[in-house]
């Protein structure tokens, strides 16, 4: 099983200097609805990681970062999309713990609980930390400009010039489905799956 991985804030929605503290304060970016649907259609489990430290800050409890979550699975499937899993870490940056990225943690729990590949699985991310975690993991990291991605660009330049930077969502989805059509073989046509001419007369 391979994985494409999502950062949730500022990959799949606007990403707010307050935080995303209910659903009326979510929005899907542009083109990202769209995107997932095309993601969805690839042999991929699409997951979904984000940090969420607004829990361990006393913002909001959990059980409102989850349902911002059903809120946006449905209406990613609404629009023809889906998303296979979350994961979320609740802890603030001071707890140290594993799993908020830029450590792989995330990463690795899904890897376990849902049989992925991470060598051969993408994270795409607007954060410096985005683009640790994926390494940290062993998976390939991709950068968007949207949310923080803008700020954060030029230094992940300088430090893994190697890492894909794009626009959004949209643009670095159809960066791994014209990737994979090109390093997948083609399967063999058999006889019965080519159409046969329709004698004339």
């Amino acid at each position: 099983m391979r994985a494409v991985f999502l950062d949730r804030d500022g990959v799949i929605c606007e990403n707010r200097p307050d935080h995303v503290k209910s659903w009326t304060e979510f929005r899907f970016l542009p083109g990202a609805l769209q995107a997932l649907r095309r993601l969805s259609a690839a042999p991929f489990s699409i997951v979904v990681v984000t940090n969420q430290a607004i829990v361990h800050r006393g913002i909001v409890p959990a059980a409102v970062v989850e349902e911002i979550h059903r809120w946006m699975i449905r209406d990613i499937q609404l629009a023809g999309g889906r998303v296979d899993a979350i994961y979320y870490c609740p802890h603030r940056p001071e707890e140290d713990c594993l799993c908020r990225k830029p450590k792989p943690g995330l990463l690795l729990q899904a890897a376990r609980d849902l049989g992925i590949r991470l060598e051969a699985s993408y994270l795409i991310g607007d954060a410096l930390t985005d683009v640790e975690a994926a390494l940290a993991a062993g998976c390939q990291p991709l950068l968007v400009r949207t949310g923080r991605g803008a700020l954060y660009a030029q230094q992940v330049l300088q430090r893994y010039p190697e890492v894909q930077i794009f626009q959004d969502l949209s643009e670095a989805v159809s960066w791994i489905l014209h990737r994979e059509v090109q390093i997948l073989p083609t399967p063999a046509l058999r006889v019965t799956d080519v159409p046969l001419a329709t004698p004339l007369g």
